[in-house]
């Protein structure tokens, strides 16, 4: 009957009357793998983000079957996992003090679970057949007392900061000797430890009050938050008492220009006239249609003081041409301004020629105040333009007359 080999070392267990001449190198090896299973110890060597499969051979010594392996020096920067073989029941030391990056690697059982390692310590565990289980402090039984901790055993080094409770402190225990002299720090005193009647008289200056949200320096027309404490915690500058609008720009189309804000503007208000429509054209028996009215309006808008804003003027439309069925006129420019709320005061439309429709008014853009043409600063400016009469005799029909061009007046704030 042939050998057969342990389930956990894999010694080679010999049958009956087997092995005449050479029972006794045979059990010397099963000595020396038993040696090997009780204090061998061997280095194996890791690759980052691989794994490392330990064996354990029949009758051989084997990586898998050493008490001890230690892990050689090794960065593991990515997954890593090292196996030890199925089906063995068996204690494991593991060194892995050489190791960086010690929480990438997990030792288990090739088919089974393990653990992953926490620091780059030693480890003590077992393997029962099926999983690696780790052996750690927290999972032994018994306790220490006091009689097995000698006087001198804990240190201050061995005390953890946390570890010292305000429960674990007699009354009267610390005193004046047992501080040090910076040992009291800002963090270590309660909010409501430090009452009033514990701050000495001129004892809080400047240096000792923290900063607000609030910029050092002049307010003018100000703005002042103060909190329940009267502290200032929010301080601006007011807009009230704003300088008086003065008139900046006066001009008529057409024409373009720039207005620039006095520097010390915030506000803008402006008159704006489209210019009017030509009127249309006489014909053989009819007259042409007048043209339409330019839009006329009051604008308001912020600016920035000392910008400068692009205007154009528009011109007034042409009168269509008098002919045997008359042309019709053309349209009015719009008056704009180019500040941050843009400004427009559109022209009118041109009178068709005899039998067709008169022009359409222009409208308004932004306004703050549709004005009626004719009223206000900007009197006789943006009308439409008359349609031609008819022919008479043997003159063909009038020309259509001309719309007015716009207009526009400019103030800003920067007056007293």
């Amino acid at each position: 009957m042939a050998s057969t080999y342990s389930t956990d070392l894999k010694l080679e267990l010999m049958a009956t009357g087997e092995n005449a001449g050479t029972w006794g190198d045979k059990t010397n090896t099963n000595l020396n793998l038993i040696q090997q299973a009780v204090s061998g110890f061997e280095q194996v060597t890791l690759s980052s983000g691989g794994t490392l499969a330990l064996a354990m051979s029949n009758a051989a010594l084997s990586n898998a079957r050493n008490m001890v392996i230690k892990f050689a020096t090794a960065t593991i920067a990515a997954s890593t996992v090292c196996t030890i073989p199925d089906s063995i029941e068996k204690f494991y030391i593991f060194d892995a003090t050489g190791l960086t990056n010690p929480t990438n690697l997990t030792i288990k059982t090739a088919s089974g679970s393990g653990f992953t390692l926490d620091a780059a310590k030693i480890y003590a565990a077992y393997s029962d057949g099926t999983n690696l289980k780790e052996i750690s402090l927290d999972t032994l039984g018994g306790t220490i007392a006091a009689a097995q901790i000698a006087d001198d055993a804990v240190t201050t080094a061995k005390i953890l900061d946390d570890n010292v409770t305000q429960a674990k402190i007699a009354d009267d225990a610390v005193g004046a000797d047992q501080l040090a002299a910076d040992a009291v720090v800002t963090a270590s005193i309660v909010d409501d430890n430090v009452t009033q009647a514990k701050i000495a008289d001129d004892a809080v200056g400047a240096d000792q009050l923290a900063n607000t949200t609030v910029s050092a320096g002049s307010y003018t027309v100000s703005s002042i938050t103060v909190d329940a404490q009267g502290r200032i915690t929010a301080a601006s500058s007011g807009t009230a008492g704003s300088g008086n609008m003065i008139g900046k720009v006066a001009a008529n189309g057409p024409s373009s220009g720039t207005y620039t804000a006095n520097p010390a503007a915030t506000r803008t208000v402006a008159y704006l006239c489209g210019a009017g429509g030509g009127g249309g054209g006489g014909g053989n028996t009819n007259s042409g249609r007048s043209g339409g009215n330019g839009a006329y309006g009051f604008f308001t808008s912020a600016v920035s003081g000392g910008t400068g804003y692009a205007y154009q003027i528009g011109g007034g439309g042409s009168g269509g041409q008098g002919t045997f069925q008359g042309n019709s006129g053309t349209a009015g420019s719009a008056t704009n301004l180019a500040t941050p709320t843009a400004f427009s005061a559109g022209g009118g439309n041109g009178g068709q020629r005899a039998h067709g429709s008169s022009g359409t008014n222009g409208s308004n853009q932004n306004a703050s105040i549709n004005i009626p043409l004719g009223m206000g600063l900007l009197p006789n400016r943006g009308s439409a333009g008359s349609g031609g009469g008819p022919m008479s005799g043997t003159h063909p029909g009038q020309n259509g007359g001309s719309g007015t061009s716009g207009a526009i007046f400019i103030f800003d704030n920067h007056g007293t």
